[in-house]
C-alpha cells in the first residue's frame, strides 16, 4: 500500500509504519507500543527522500548521500527528523521534501533497507535497487 505525503503539525510527513519496522527505525514492546523511536537524517534529491537512522555510520550515509546526488545530478536540504507515533503507528517528518519534487497528497512509495527509507515518486525504481544493495 503507498501512502500519501500529508500535512502534520510539523510539516509534511508520510506514514511508514510497517518500513520503519523493517529498516530497524523502531523498537516495540511484546505489547507493540513503541519504547524507541530512531532519530534521523532526511535528505532530499529530485523525487528521492533518503531517511538514516542517526545510528548509521557516517561513511555509509556518506556513500547512499553521494550515489543519490550523482545518479540524481541534483541535492537538496538534508536536516535531522523524527520519527512519531501517529494514529496506530509511525509516521516521519519530511524537511525538504518541497524543494525534492514532493507536495502534500502526493503518493510516497517507500522501500526499507537496514536504517534506512527509501521515499520516492515511483520513478525511481533502478536507483532506489542500487542504493538498497549498498545497504545490504
Amino acid at each position: 500500500m503507498v501512502n500519501s505525503i500529508k500535512q502534520s503539525a510539523d510539516g509534511l510527513a508520510l506514514q511508514v509504519t510497517r518500513e520503519a519496522r523493517k529498516a530497524g527505525l523502531v523498537t516495540e514492546d511484546s505489547d507493540g507500543n513503541a519504547t524507541d523511536l530512531s532519530d534521523v537524517h532526511v535528505y532530499g534529491f529530485d523525487d528521492i527522500l533518503v531517511v538514516i537512522g542517526a545510528d548509521v555510520a557516517a561513511g555509509d550515509r556518506a556513500e547512499l548521500v553521494a550515489t543519490a546526488a550523482r545518479d540524481t545530478g541534483s541535492v537538496h536540504q538534508g536536516s535531522m527528523s523524527t520519527l512519531a507515533v501517529a494514529g496506530n503507528g509511525y509516521q516521519v517528518q519530511l524537511p525538504g521534501c518541497k524543494p525534492a519534487g514532493f507536495r502534500q497528497g502526493d503518493d510516497g512509495h517507500v522501500r526499507a533497507a537496514d536504517g534506512v527509507l527509501f521515499i520516492h515518486d515511483g520513478t525511481q525504481g533502478r536507483l532506489i535497487d542500487d542504493m538498497m544493495t549498498i545497504r545490504m
